[in-house]
């Protein structure tokens, strides 16, 4: 059996595709880059449309190359906690805002849940910026009374492509508004966002499958019998990519942001444990959940200082930083996207400390890096509390990797645990995959874990 695999990333679309032990076919890679659209204020934004076209281009590469003859099976990874407002025609009246917004606030009339703790146990999530609870409220506002309903921007892709593109659980739960327990949209969380049941997209039921549309049937033939499965969150799908499916091990990926995050077993129906308050819980399906904290900070900090500081590329700025001792480098602050919930501070706190005429770029870079990893370590401490145990830490993602002096003072940082690194360069779609095939359980083996210094490839991979 063949699989496309479709990583709907905040930087970049691909597709891939993969054999039937979910590995990828060598050469059968598809990619376009997207651009986000930031400023002073706090957007942080993607044309739908444009993205639309990407995955458009992606699919007719993969199919011009005759990658795509043969497949059965189409999974996706797609980003969490993306909006966009639809008119009546279902198309966009606006950008669609991704998680890296600031810019929402709750109406001034607003109180916020009546019970903040059982609001957070229930939807794993809080009334915060983040989340529909806040955001819809506040884009219907911005866009007036045109907006017929909302969507994600993976359900207004796939409402392009497919018969019929209702929202996943673990989609669904990266919105703030699903009950984790019950897999139905909240009602305090619904009112909250001011919003009916028919302004929000139809929920998947376990067995759903969906199939192309005729038009689309048309242009990519190849793809016309093949089944796609509801969309994971890409927190999820990442943590099975890692091979992070059981309490014993924990997954860090930085990407363009970076997570902590830890995968359960928690099937829906059945009560759930207990959420401690500063980390959230999504569902990865309706049988497991991902419990973590979030970051703005991560792979985008390091393309923020290749751009601005004329660093060196490939092996000499492994070289360069080879010559620091892990961890080492200028002090910094990281918040240069704001915070992620539960914290609620603005985008441009930023700052690199302690600089000379003898500070060098590499330094200023070396110290961002290691203030990726030392945001970490508090929340995974609380992580592990969850499960009364100390836990493997699993590095995974692009940034990873690209650079062995990050893998080293990541295991430097959260010692004494034992930290290794996932060498499967595309953790995400084959996450997505191993869930849609029902093989979690062989994540491990495919997610190749080995030791931090693995020499992987060169930084600017």
């Amino acid at each position: 059996m063949k699989i496309l695999a479709l990583d709907l990333g905040t930087s970049s679309v691909r597709g891939l595709v993969l054999d039937g032990d979910a590995r990828p076919v060598p050469g059968a890679l598809a990619r376009r880059g997207v651009v986000v659209t930031v400023d002073e204020q706090g957007a942080g934004t993607l044309d739908a449309r444009h993205y639309l076209a990407c995955l458009a281009e992606c699919l007719d590469e993969l199919h011009g190359q005759g990658w795509l003859d043969g497949v059965e099976l189409v999974a996706t990874s797609a980003q969490w906690h993306s909006v966009v407002p639809l008119g009546p025609d279902g198309e966009p009246l606006g950008p669609v805002l991704t998680w890296l917004d600031t810019r929402a606030e709750p109406p001034a009339t607003a109180t916020g849940p009546a019970d903040p703790h059982a609001f957070h146990q229930r939807t794993g999530t809080w009334w915060h910026r983040c989340y529909w609870s806040v955001r819809l409220p506040w884009l219907r506002a911005q866009t007036g009374s045109r907006v017929a309903r909302f969507a994600g921007l993976v359900e207004y892709v796939l409402a392009r492509l497919l018969i019929e593109a209702p929202m996943s659980m673990s989609q669904a739960s990266g919105t703030g508004l699903l009950d984790l327990r019950t897999l139905d949209w909240d009602a305090e969380a619904c009112a909250l966002a001011e919003i009916r049941g028919s302004d929000l997209p139809e929920l998947a039921p376990r067995d759903w499958q969906g199939r192309l549309s005729a038009e689309c049937a048309r242009r990519w033939p190849a793809l016309a019998q093949a089944r796609w499965v509801p969309p994971l969150g890409d927190g999820a799908a990442s943590n099975v990519g890692s091979g992070c499916v059981d309490p014993s091990r924990a997954a860090v990926t930085v990407g363009t942001s970076s997570a902590v995050r830890l995968l359960q077993r928690m099937p829906a129906y059945t009560d759930l444990t207990v959420l401690p308050h500063q980390l959230w819980r999504y569902r990865v399906d309706h049988d497991h959940v991902v419990t973590g904290a979030a970051y703005s900070s991560g792979g985008n900090l390091f393309a923020w200082a290749e751009r601005e500081l004329r660093l060196p590329t490939g092996a000499a700025l492994d070289e360069a930083l080879a010559l620091l001792p892990p961890g080492g480098g200028r002090p910094a602050s990281i918040r240069f996207g704001g915070d992620r919930p539960p914290g609620s501070d603005p985008a441009g706190l930023g700052e690199l400390r302690g600089l000379g005429f003898g500070t060098t770029a590499v330094e200023m870079l070396a110290g961002l890096m290691r203030g990726v990893c030392e945001q970490v370590v508090d929340d995974l401490t609380v992580l592990e509390s969850t499960v009364d145990q100390p836990v493997e830490v699993v590095l995974g993602g692009g940034a990873m990797a690209a650079s062995p002096w990050w893998r080293e003072t990541f295991a430097t940082v959260l010692a004494p645990r034992q930290v290794r690194f996932g060498r499967h360069p595309e953790i995400g779609a084959t996450g997505a995959a191993l869930v849609a095939v029902g093989r979690i359980a062989d994540a491990v083996v495919v997610a190749d874990i080995g030791r931090t210094d693995d020499q992987a490839s060169t930084t600017t991979t």
